[in-house]
């Protein structure tokens, strides 16, 4: 049994991670931690997070000693803040942990990147140049090798899943740049309360145009530039991405088919609907990623569609552990 820990455990993301750990044959939970100055710390996950009473009744404890929590795990999945991870991910790995990093600390490897989009100067290359880029479906080899894995942002996820077979078959004319409008639930933007976020607050309303964070990472992973525009929904969880992409010279719908059955042909956390477009509701509480595409003429237009807070975070980070270590794909998930 490998011993898991989780940091950043009261969050919705955490959460999901300590389910799934419960659920999992092949792991055993060894600690629940926040930081040490957190108003969560001493409850227990239960009491944060009810749907958990009687599965999981552990206690979340405050992150003092990184080296005595690291000796007594063996895996730890950070479900912390860009910056926090940024640190804490070197303090684990000299303890040889293997690490599943949730934030955004490690996901881009560009010159400038990390003070420019996370306000804050990164200072371990030799961690970026050796991590991992965790989705799932496009980089299983280098995701069993790494001790650190960086597991993708939500959009990322939801945006590459749906454009990379294409880009991968040299069915895209890349000159006109894929144009990516995606909608997320209020929950990725995290537990605390905020006017931002509040239900009674939030219409359906675009944010960060053209300076959304998660726009040079997806470009930078697909090697294609794209126009990104994030939006915030009144609902609590999922995201639907709806892209449209000009079809390179000659490209048949037949083509597009056979791409997306090529790429996701025993992938079992991508379902592939054809003509038929994906819903938010289909996907909210599962591990799986829908596309459904619709091709007219010169252009195509794809529609992905996650739980944000599964396929998008936790459960995308149980199948990297899956991956790494051997289990099968989908164990804890389904």
């Amino acid at each position: 049994m490998l011993k898991t820990t989780i940091i950043g455990a009261s969050g919705y993301t955490g959460a999901e991670l300590a389910l799934m750990v419960h659920k999992h044959p092949e792991l055993t939970l060894s600690g629940l931690y926040v930081s040490a100055n957190s108003v969560d710390a001493g409850k227990s996950i239960s009491e944060l997070h009810r749907k958990l009473t009687g599965l999981v009744d552990e206690p979340v404890q405050p992150l003092t000693n990184v080296e005595q929590v690291a000796k007594s795990s063996d895996v730890v999945f950070l479900a912390t803040a860009h910056e926090v991870s940024h640190d804490l991910a070197q303090q684990f790995l000299e303890q040889e942990c293997q690490v599943f990093d949730l934030s955004g600390a490690f996901r881009v490897k560009q010159e400038g990147f990390y003070p420019k989009y996370y306000g804050f100067s990164h200072k371990y290359d030799v961690l970026l140049d050796n991590s991992a880029y965790g989705l799932v479906e496009w980089n299983a080899e280098g995701i069993k090798q790494s001790p650190l894995i960086a597991v993708p942002g939500c959009y990322p996820t939801a945006s590459q899943l749906a454009i990379k077979p294409l880009l991968e078959s040299g069915l895209i004319d890349t000159a006109q740049w894929p144009v990516i409008n995606a909608t997320s639930g209020v929950s990725g933007a995290g537990r605390k309360a905020t006017m931002n976020n509040s239900f009674c607050e939030v219409s359906l309303k675009p944010y960060g145009v053209f300076s959304h964070r998660h726009q040079p990472e997806i470009a930078t992973h697909l090697g294609c530039d794209v126009i990104f525009t994030p939006h915030l929904g009144n609902f609590k969880r999922g995201i639907l991405a709806t892209i449209t992409m000009k079809l390179a010279q000659g490209a048949t719908e037949q083509q597009v088919n056979a791409a997306f059955e090529s790429a996701y042909q025993g992938k079992p956390a991508v379902r592939l609907l054809g003509d038929e477009l994906p819903t938010i509701q289909n996907v909210e509480n599962t591990p799986f990623c829908d596309i459904g595409w619709k091709v007219q003429g010169e252009h195509i237009i794809v529609v992905s569609a996650i739980d944000n807070l599964l396929k998008g975070a936790s459960s995308q980070a149980m199948q990297c552990l899956n991956i790494h270590f051997g289990f099968p794909e989908l164990t804890a998930l389904v």
